[in-house]
């Protein structure tokens, strides 16, 4: 597995690959990298003949007030667990290299799909998202670049501006990975003590009491969002922050589910900010 830390390196190596006409797969990454990610990997490995990972936590897509100093940084152990799964390359950059001095240009997606959940709590969320991965897709040459379901929202975004930028990539959203428990696998799970952890299987919990009621017949939005506000109530560590229920994938306001819709809640378990969904229908 080739690492790859600077811009020209991995400009030359998609060149290479781009030329013998192959096609690559992107899995975008900050690191601290679970079963989830290497899900990821494994699905690009099924679809493309290159896999490309890359390890970078993004300053750009942080807060003020969020965790970007603190968020886990485990290189080495992260290219153990990529050399598993087949990885070829993976790109792992200081963010001077992504954004160096007088860097100047950033891609805003407007709408909607980005003033609502998560793009709504965190201002700037999505512009850094959206700027990292447009220059992660030029680098690499993606011919497929594969996403969580867990980042639901995300997923919704990078279609659009990919869309509207026309960049020649094709998106994969890959199923949620559970945790034995039903917890949904995410870096930020290692910030939980073991009573936290526990505490946080109320998120799953919540999710699987609206979808068995979405199967027994409820299609009214605002009944399905306080069965599952209810059930998390029951939780003395969790703070909701977000209930919502969208279509999917656009992602707009309904009162009932006749078509897909997306369930998507953000809890805060202790310190740790939790999100989770499913789609119903």
């Amino acid at each position: 597995m080739k690492i790859l830390r600077t811009v020209e390196e991995i400009k030359a190596f998609s060149a290479e690959m781009s030329k013998a006409g192959k096609s690559i797969g992107l899995v975008p990454t900050m690191g601290a990298l679970h079963e989830g990610h290497l899900t990821l990997m494994r699905e690009a490995r099924k679809n493309c003949e290159v896999v490309i990972a890359s390890v970078f936590v993004n300053p750009t897509q942080f807060g003020p007030n969020e965790d970007y100093e603190a968020y886990p940084r485990r290189f080495e152990e992260d290219c153990a667990k990529l050399e598993t799964v087949g990885v070829d390359a993976v790109f792992h950059p200081e963010p001077e290299v992504m954004y160096p001095k007088d860097y100047m240009t950033y891609v805003n997606v407007e709408g909607e799909i980005t003033g609502k959940l998560c793009g709504a709590r965190r201002p700037g969320h999505f512009r850094g998202v959206a700027t990292v991965l447009t220059k992660l897709f030029n680098l690499s040459r993606a011919t497929d670049a594969f996403f969580g379901q867990k980042d639901a929202q995300q997923v919704v975004v990078v279609r659009r501006f990919v869309e509207d930028l026309n960049i020649p990539v094709n998106i994969h959203m890959v199923p949620i990975v559970r945790e034995e428990s039903g917890l949904a696998r995410s870096s930020r799970n290692m910030y939980l003590s073991a009573e936290e952890k526990e505490a946080a299987l109320v998120l799953s919990r919540s999710l699987q009491k609206a979808e068995r009621a979405f199967g027994e017949g409820e299609k009214q939005v605002e009944a399905l969002k306080a069965l599952v506000r209810e059930e998390i109530s029951k939780e003395e560590l969790a703070e909701i922050d977000y209930v919502e229920i969208y279509s999917f994938p656009g992602l707009k306001e309904i009162a009932a589910i006749a078509e897909p819709a997306l369930l998507a809640i953000a809890v805060k378990i202790g310190k740790t900010r939790l999100i989770d969904n499913v789609i119903l229908g």
